[in-house]
């Protein structure tokens, strides 16, 4: 018979160390592999640390229709790192309340910013942006005005990129 001060469920001293180790085995292998999954993931070029040579050179070309002929080139083109339709479409789908649109496209953008240019008399601009997805955003006003916004994905370090009626996003009659 057992006295009552032995307890035959207790672990002992071994049974304690052996759960200690392999709990901080446990622990230092889920930091080891979070560690090789961080050291596996792209690096991001973020604004200032950018590696040399990870920006392009866009030249872009303004041909107005011939009946455009006398409207001055000299416009304001935009040049965004998201689709600014779409996130347009996405704040209007699924409203937020007391949220602007403008707040809205700031904050999907993650501290990204648009890069604004102006062509020159002639319909001619050349910018410098990082390499990677980017939406032109234009508009040529007249009679008719042609509004343009074209993904242009810049890759090379020079590239050259055409507004022409045929690619306008739209077409509107001015009144």
């Amino acid at each position: 018979m057992l006295s009552g001060s032995e307890n035959v469920n207790a672990p002992g001293i071994t049974y304690r160390i052996v759960t200690l180790v392999l709990r901080l085995a446990l622990v230092v292998g889920l930091i080891a592999a979070g560690w090789l999954v961080y050291q596996k993931l792209p690096a991001e070029a973020t604004a200032g640390t950018e590696k040399r040579g990870s920006e392009a050179t866009i030249q872009l070309v303004l041909q107005p229709p011939p009946e455009m002929a006398g409207v001055p080139l000299d416009i304001s083109v935009a040049f965004y790192p998201l689709d600014v339709i779409a996130a347009r479409h996405e704040y209007f789908v699924e409203r937020r309340a007391g949220k602007r649109f403008d707040d809205f496209l700031t904050e999907r953008m993650n501290g990204r910013s648009p890069v604004v240019t102006r062509l020159d008399p002639q319909g001619q601009a050349a910018v410098v942006l990082p390499r990677g997805t980017w939406w032109v955003h234009a508009l040529l006003a007249g009679d008719q005005d042609l509004e343009w916004q074209l993904r242009v994905d810049v890759a090379a370090p020079k590239q050259t990129v055409v507004l022409t009626p045929q690619n306008a996003y739209t077409r509107t009659k001015s009144f």
